[in-house]
């Protein structure tokens, strides 16, 4: 269910298509996935975090994309052979394939991974480019005693 109309703002923004997007799809609980749980943490004033929880994964299984702010995390777990010996009595432990995207931001690049102890660490950063960042514009003072010119026409 939509409880908000964005189409009035399509017709006086232009550019923010991806944003009213991102907003409509917030709505959409068909959506929603649990699997596998993750924090987002900010470590800094330009730096995050995406902690996944990927249990018996290893690092050949796992695949990260960046591609057009969407981060992509994918998990395929490999067959694994048969012991003849060992049967389950229970299987508690998930080895599920999984896809997890997430919106990025404008300038927000994926800087390293790491998997320790079954938890997948992927740090960002926001890198503004010098153009983008705002700027000090100093502001100059005219001489109070300075004489004033006046213009005059000559006839």
């Amino acid at each position: 269910m939509r409880h908000v109309d964005f189409s009035p703002l399509y017709r006086s923004t232009v550019g923010f298509d991806r944003l009213f997007t991102m907003l409509d799809s917030l709505g959409q609980p068909d959506q929603a996935q649990t699997y596998p749980p993750y924090n987002i943490e900010r470590t800094g004033e330009t730096t995050y975090r995406i902690t996944m929880a990927v249990a018996g994964f290893d690092e050949t299984e796992l695949s990260i994309e960046a591609h057009a702010h969407v981060l992509t995390v994918k998990g395929e777990k490999a067959e694994e052979e048969k012991a003849e010996q060992s049967e389950f009595l229970y299987r508690g432990i998930a080895k599920r394939a999984f896809e997890r995207r997430f919106q990025l931001a404008d300038h927000v690049e994926v800087t390293s991974a790491s998997l320790k102890n079954g938890l997948l660490h992927i740090d960002l950063l926001r890198n503004i480019p010098e153009a983008m960042k705002p700027r000090k514009i100093s502001i100059s003072a005219e001489a109070i005693n300075a004489p004033k010119a006046i213009e005059a026409r000559v006839a």
